[in-house]
């Protein structure tokens, strides 16, 4: 079967069936690239405050989001979570142990009077 000359596609319209796979396989690969780089240092955008005794307050602006994070030795019993990303805080050094507090997106927290101050935290991802 045959396909008369009148209905074969013309060098214009070939040319423009290419240049439109082109740019999406292009489009694909950027897509591709993006998603692949995009858990590379990504951070939790927004500030954590905490206390560090009576008179001292630290400030931390878009932490990353992976790894266990350390406070001071002596820990903290107040932390403000700005963040877009919820994280849990833990009253040991090294981000481990079962007695966490689940601290959501742009909450607050304090610890009870007599209970232990927070050590490190980790976010939820």
């Amino acid at each position: 079967m045959s396909v008369p000359a009148s209905q074969s596609p013309t060098p214009t319209s070939r040319r423009r069936r290419r240049r439109r796979t082109r740019i999406v396989g292009g489009a694909m690969l950027l897509i591709l690239a993006t998603t692949a780089c995009s858990s590379l240092g990504r951070t939790a955008v927004g500030t954590i405050s905490y206390t560090i005794g009576p008179e001292t307050s630290v400030k931390l602006t878009s932490p990353k989001v992976r790894g266990c994070h350390r406070l001071p030795p002596a820990g903290t019993t107040e932390v403000y979570n700005n963040t877009l990303v919820d994280m849990v805080m833990y009253r040991t050094p090294d981000c481990t142990g079962k007695d966490t507090t689940y601290l959501g997106s742009r909450l607050a927290n304090n610890t009870a009077p007599r209970a232990a101050p927070w050590r490190s935290y980790s976010f939820v991802h």
